[in-house]
């Protein structure tokens, strides 16, 4: 075993489904600067009035979905870890989260305790945003500025239409597929619109319905909406799908901004409205299994599509720990670029 760590990260779970848990939790979450993007004063505002009523409605949606095991998110999390184990032979596979336990401070500080002196960063987010990607390498860069560790990083980019990941998507969807089925719904996370606006010094960035396929390579490093077009285009293609097959949406909205549209909990309703009645749903923003894909899709999701006069809706998981993700995970690690 060398001294080079690979490090996974994913977004985090509380720790428990009591509402104390979930209350610190989401307060760290939303605390960040990179998720709620206003002055300090009016984050910590708006977070303590979400906080009033928020944590308990949370830990009942946790609450549904938790496994006997814990977290599904984490569970999903470190049962890749330990696949990973087998692949990454340069070091150390070790995992943490940006909120909650274990966090990043943590392990990084482990890992320099070890000697490990170089760590392959790879934040386990297809698609860019701040939110997500920028958070954990500032975090990550935080840490060893502040406690002095002598660790230098590689950072898995955005891997949002790499072949290899289009590929375990494809492998780890294939079975869904070949059932009998009327439409695909591709539901991502969906984001506000100025957090995308921010980033596009061209001004490009939700300028008409075609502002996505035209991006240029500049705007489509940085704009979410247009990377996951691009992801899920490139899916339709390996699959072999017809345009009328599938559809793109993002969902779970949060406060009264502007969020990039469809949104997900309208398109199910149109779906349904044009007689689509087998539906199936994917979430490829999400490499793991989590409240969003489980409780907001799969439970809650499913009985407004049924409501909506529907027959079925299939959720069809994630990639979480699949052969072929793993695979994958492994070559894109392994070509992640050096940083500072």
């Amino acid at each position: 075993m060398t001294d080079h760590a690979l490090l996974l990260v994913n977004l985090g779970s509380p720790a428990s489904t009591e509402v104390a848990d979930v209350r610190r939790y989401l307060n760290q979450f939303l605390m960040d600067p990179y998720v709620v993007d206003l002055p300090w004063p009016l984050r910590r505002l708006l977070v303590s009035l979400i906080l009033i009523r928020r944590p308990a409605q949370s830990a009942h949606a946790y609450a549904s979905i938790w496994w006997p095991d814990g977290s599904p998110l984490i569970v999903l999390s470190k049962r890749l870890q330990e696949a990973m184990k087998t692949q990454w032979t340069q070091g150390p596979v070790e995992l943490a989260m940006r909120y909650g336990e274990p966090s990043l401070e943590t392990v990084l500080t482990r890992l320099a305790g070890q000697g490990i002196k170089q760590v392959t960063l790879a934040p386990l987010y297809p698609q860019f945003a701040d939110s997500t990607t920028t958070t954990v390498i500032e975090e990550a860069k935080r840490v060893v500025r502040e406690r002095k560790l002598p660790i230098r990083f590689s950072i898995l980019p955005p891997f949002f239409q790499d072949p290899d990941y289009i590929d375990a998507l494809a492998d780890s969807a294939r079975p869904y597929l070949e059932k009998d089925f009327d439409h695909l719904l591709l539901s991502f996370h969906g984001l506000p619109e100025r957090h995308l606006r921010k980033l596009d010094p061209s001004n490009h960035c939700l300028r008409g319905p075609d502002c996505c396929r035209t991006a240029s390579a500049q705007v489509l490093a940085t704009c979410y909406r247009a990377q996951c077009m691009r992801s899920a285009e490139a899916f339709a293609a390996r699959m072999g799908l017809q345009r009328e097959q599938w559809s793109v949406s993002f969902q779970s909205r949060l406060g009264k901004d502007k969020w990039i549209e469809p949104y997900t909990e309208a398109r199910l309703d149109e779906l349904a409205a044009q007689g689509v009645k087998k539906l199936l749903v994917m979430c490829p923003a999400f490499v793991a299994d989590c409240i969003e894909t489980l409780e907001e899709i799969g439970d809650r999701g499913r009985e407004q599509f049924l409501q909506a006069g529907g027959e079925s809706l299939e959720l069809v998981p994630c990639v979480n720990d699949h052969p072929s993700w793993v695979a994958a995970l492994k070559r894109l690690c392994e070509r992640a670029p050096q940083s500072l």
